[in-house]
C-alpha cells in the first residue's frame, strides 16, 4: 500500500430488498479500481448494507475521498451523503464528483453507440437512454437530458432521446423505436431497475430494439474511475473536508 496516497472508498446505494449481491459486486469494482491505482488502498461499501460504511471508513482511517458510483449528483450526492459520513465517522472525507458526472463516462457512452453503430448509417439511428429520473430534483435528468443531446451531436444520429423509470419522459412511453433501435442504460449496475423496470417499461412502449448492459458495467469503468481518483489526489491532499453547498 502507497501509505503517502490517500485511500478512496466507493459508495453506492445498494439493494435495499437484497443487500448482499450487490455489495459483491461493488467490492469487486473497487478490486478492478485498486489494480488501476497503483496499489492504492480502495475499498467499496453500499448504503443498503447496515453497518458497512462505518466498517470500511474504520478499515481505511481518518481522511481520504469517497467516489460516489451514482449517475447524479445534487442533494444527495453532496449534502446527504456527507452527512452519513459524518455519523459513521468520516468527517475527514472528501466527496468527489459522482460516476454519471464524469466527463470521461459520457465520452464512454459515444464510443460505445458507436462501436455498435459501426457499419451503420448514423443519421437513420434511433437511440433511447434509460435513467432513473427524479420528481423531487431535477439534477438526474439534466445529466441525462445533456447526454442525450451530446450523444445526438457528437455522433450525427437521426434520434437519441432520454426516458426515465421515475420521471416524464417515462420509458414506457417512448414511442417509435423500431427495430434497428438501442437502448442505453445510463445505470453503474446490473440491479433490478437494469434487469426488470427497464425491460418492463420498454415491453410497454412497444420498443423494437435492442437493450445493451448498463454503462457501469463497462470493461473501462475501473480505469476511469481510477484516472477520476487520480485527479483528485492533489486537492485531497490540501484539505480532505466536504463543505456542503450555502443554501439558496
Amino acid at each position: 500500500m502507497n501509505t503517502a496516497i490517500p485511500p478512496a472508498l466507493i459508495v453506492a446505494h445498494g439493494q435495499p430488498s437484497d443487500p448482499a449481491p450487490a455489495a459483491a459486486q461493488l467490492d469487486q469494482l473497487a478490486d478492478a479500481v485498486a489494480q488501476q491505482a497503483g496499489g492504492r488502498a480502495i475499498l467499496a461499501a453500499t448504503l443498503a448494507q447496515e453497518g458497512a460504511l462505518g466498517k470500511a471508513l474504520a478499515q481505511l482511517g481518518p481522511q481520504g475521498v469517497v467516489f460516489p458510483m451514482f449517475m447524479a449528483g445534487g442533494w444527495f450526492t453532496r449534502v446527504a451523503l456527507a452527512e452519513k459520513l459524518r455519523s459513521a465517522g468520516g468527517q475527514g472525507w472528501q466527496v468527489l464528483e459522482p460516476f454519471g458526472c464524469d466527463a470521461a463516462v459520457h465520452l464512454l457512452a459515444r464510443d460505445v453507440l458507436a462501436k455498435e453503430l459501426q457499419g451503420q448509417d448514423p443519421t437513420r439511428a434511433q437511440i433511447l437512454l434509460a435513467a432513473h429520473g427524479s420528481f423531487k430534483s431535477t439534477a438526474p435528468s439534466d445529466v441525462a437530458f445533456a447526454l442525450a443531446r451530446r450523444l445526438k451531436s457528437d455522433l450525427g444520429l437521426a434520434r437519441c432521446e432520454a426516458g426515465f423509470i421515475d420521471q416524464t419522459p417515462r420509458l414506457a412511453d417512448a414511442q417509435g423505436f423500431g427495430a434497428g433501435s438501442l437502448c442505453l442504460p445510463f445505470f453503474a449496475a446490473m440491479g433490478g431497475h437494469v434487469t426488470e423496470d427497464i425491460p418492463r417499461a420498454l415491453e410497454q412502449a412497444q420498443f423494437a430494439g435492442r437493450i445493451l448492459p448498463p454503462l457501469g458495467l463497462h470493461p473501462d469503468v475501473p480505469a476511469l474511475i481510477a484516472d477520476a481518483l487520480t485527479r483528485a489526489t492533489p486537492v485531497c491532499a490540501q484539505t480532505c473536508r466536504y463543505s456542503a453547498p450555502a443554501a439558496g
